[in-house]
C-alpha cells in the first residue's frame, strides 16, 4: 500500500494557477516528480519557477493544454511516460464555470463547459488508464465540486457536469475494484475555493433570484470574499492527503462537509431550503 508520494509521477491539469498549482507545490514537496499542463502557458510557466524555486531536485514537465481536445490529451499522457518511464497519479483538477438560467443560457455556452468540465476529465481518465494500470499504482483523481453534491439556481451546466463527472468516477472505481485494485479512484467535492474559476466564469446573461439584483462584477467578487472560505493551499493538503487515504469521497472545506450532510438527510426537501436562500 503507497503511504506517501515519494518517487512517484503525478500528472495534473490545470496546474497554472489556484488548486492546481498549490497541488503541483504540495506533491513537489512530498518528493513527487510532476507533469503539469494548462491552457494558459505563462502561468504555467510561473508555477514551474516556483517548484523548481523551493524544490530544486523535482523533475517539472510542461505542457500547454486544451483538456477538450482528446487527441491531445492522450499524448500527453503518452508524453509523460515517454519522458518519465512511468505516471502513476492524473489530477484532472481544470475547470471552468457558467451562470445563466436553464431558459436563458446558449448552448455555445452549455457545451463549452461540458467540453471542458466533464469531457476534459473523461478524456484525462481514458488517456491515462492504461499507463496507469502498467504501473505498480495508480491513483485516478475527478474534482468535482460541492456542486456535484447539491444543485443551486443559475448554474445548471456546472451541475449537469459536476454530478455527472462524480457518478463516472464512482462508475470508474467500481470496475478498477474488479479488474485491477492497484488503481483507485477519488472524487473530489470542493466548497468555496479562492480561486480564479470565478473570475474566469461566464456570465449567461438572464439569472433568477439573488444574482438577478447584483451585477455580475459583484457576484464574482460576493463568491471570493464571502463564501470562498478555503486557502487553495489548504485545498490541496486535503486532496493530496485523500489521495495517500486513498479515499474513494474528498470533501474540501467546511461547506461542502455541512452541505454534504443537509443532502443526505433532506434529498429532496434541501432544494426548498436553497430557493429560499437564493430568493
Amino acid at each position: 500500500m503507497n503511504t506517501d508520494l515519494r518517487e512517484s509521477v503525478i500528472a495534473i491539469t490545470g496546474a497554472g494557477s489556484g488548486i492546481g498549482r498549490c497541488l503541483a507545490l504540495e506533491c513537489a514537496k512530498l518528493g513527487a516528480d510532476v507533469a503539469i499542463s494548462d491552457i494558459n502557458l505563462s502561468n504555467l510557466k510561473v508555477t514551474r519557477d516556483k517548484i523548481k524555486g523551493k524544490y530544486p531536485q523535482t523533475r517539472v514537465l510542461v505542457h500547454d493544454l486544451d483538456i477538450a481536445n482528446k487527441d491531445a490529451v492522450f499524448q500527453w499522457a503518452d508524453d509523460i511516460v515517454a519522458h518519465f518511464g512511468t505516471v502513476n497519479v492524473i489530477i484532472n483538477n481544470a475547470g471552468v464555470g457558467l451562470s445563466a438560467t436553464i431558459e436563458s443560457m446558449l448552448y455555445e455556452d452549455f457545451e463549452w463547459l461540458m467540453n471542458i468540465n466533464f469531457w476534459g476529465a473523461v478524456h484525462g481518465c481514458k488517456g491515462f488508464l492504461p499507463h496507469l494500470k502498467n504501473s505498480s499504482w495508480g491513483h485516478i483523481v475527478n474534482v468535482s465540486s460541492l456542486f456535484g453534491l447539491i444543485a443551486t439556481p443559475n448554474t445548471s451546466a456546472y451541475n449537469a457536469a459536476k454530478f455527472a463527472l462524480r457518478g463516472f468516477s464512482e462508475s470508474l472505481r467500481i470496475e478498477l475494484m474488479m479488474s485491477h485494485k492497484q488503481v483507485n479512484v477519488s472524487c473530489v467535492h470542493p466548497g468555496g475555493i479562492k480561486t480564479n474559476i470565478a473570475n474566469n466564469s461566464r456570465d449567461g446573461g438572464v439569472k433568477i433570484g439573488l444574482d438577478a439584483r447584483i451585477s455580475e462584477q459583484e457576484r464574482k467578487k460576493n463568491f471570493n470574499e464571502k463564501l470562498a472560505k478555503t486557502t487553495p493551499e489548504q485545498a490541496a493538503k486535503i486532496i493530496i492527503n485523500g489521495i495517500i487515504k486513498k479515499q474513494p469521497r474528498i470533501l474540501v472545506g467546511s461547506d461542502a462537509k455541512m452541505l454534504d450532510i443537509l443532502q443526505r438527510l433532506l434529498p429532496v426537501k434541501y432544494q426548498h431550503v436553497v430557493a429560499r436562500l437564493f430568493r
